[in-house]
């Protein structure tokens, strides 16, 4: 019998077996660092595709390197994990606004013309790396919300397991198209800065593309002005379609949480930029802030 090698994708156990005259089996173990996932059932589907005379002893060392292979990774992943700072954000907005499709379009660079009301929470976790520090997102998209909890025991009454009151951060959204949606929004806000102090929030208008009747543009004018002068609140306008400056909407807010909740000081000369992981690792020199993500 030739000796065979299976290979794996990465953070997987790979193991080599290459048997003797005597029929004995020789298993080697190569472990990649640098991932953080573990397959342990890719252990035990490759040991019986590639051997095929197991003894006790084999099987002893093959559960010994599975053990081995689950604790350390799950110890690298704490140690990775205890090196970044979280970032939880909540998305809120009336029904049919596109809170999912803003998610989709940033974390996974996708968008459906397809409507698919959201009937659960659904938490997205992609990581950013922001002037040359990593951030651990927790991007929670939810149905809609008829009020915001006042208190911790009302949260639980009503939504329990949401987490409502526990984000870093707001995104509401509403449609630029249809302006009842910001009364939501205004609801939303005005029932978070009652009950929750010093917040950061991102009023987000969505459907930018969709814009084209002027009254309903002159009337949207009006609300920049409401939010960042009244409310003192970031303002985006954006379309989740064409990834309309989706990107600048959570790199304002990454930059504005790095700077006020983490306490980073960010030249005033260099504008922060999301670019790939690959472009911000060969640009490294290139600007003192940049935003990646991974």
């Amino acid at each position: 019998m030739a000796s065979g090698k299976s290979s794996l994708p990465c953070g997987m156990l790979i193991v080599e077996t290459r048997p003797s005259t005597q029929r004995s089996q020789v298993v080697s173990l190569a472990i990649n660092k640098s991932s953080t996932s573990s397959t342990v059932g890719s252990l035990s589907i490759l040991a019986l595709q590639s051997l095929q005379i197991v003894t006790i002893s084999e099987i002893f060392l093959l559960t010994y390197l599975t053990l081995f292979n689950v604790l350390f990774r799950f110890s690298y992943e704490v140690d990775l994990v205890k090196g970044m700072q979280v970032i939880k954000v909540i998305i809120l907005g009336a029904a049919g606004v596109g809170k999912s499709s803003l998610i989709r379009q940033f974390v996974y660079s996708e968008f459906s013309e397809e409507y698919f009301p959201t009937d659960s929470k659904t938490v997205h976790t992609p990581t950013v790396v922001f002037n040359e520090h990593v951030y651990s997102m927790r991007i929670v998209d939810l149905p809609v919300i008829p009020y915001f909890p006042s208190n911790s025991a009302n949260e639980w009454a009503d939504f329990r397991n949401y987490g409502l009151r526990s984000a870093s951060a707001y995104i509401l959204v509403f449609d630029l198209n249809d302006l009842e949606t910001f009364q939501y929004v205004k609801s939303i806000r005005d029932q978070i800065c009652d009950t929750i102090h010093n917040v950061t929030l991102f009023i987000v208008g969505n459907k930018q593309d969709l814009i084209r009747d002027r009254v309903v543009h002159r009337e949207v004018r009006d609300v920049p002005a409401l939010v960042k002068k009244h409310w003192k609140c970031s303002y985006v306008e954006c379309s989740a379609r064409h990834n309309y400056h989706v990107v600048s909407l959570f790199k304002e807010l990454v930059k504005e949480l790095a700077c006020e909740k983490f306490g980073q000081k960010l030249p005033s000369y260099s504008s922060p930029r999301f670019e790939s992981l690959h472009a911000h690792r060969e640009r490294r020199g290139d600007s003192v802030v940049k935003c990646s993500i991974m």
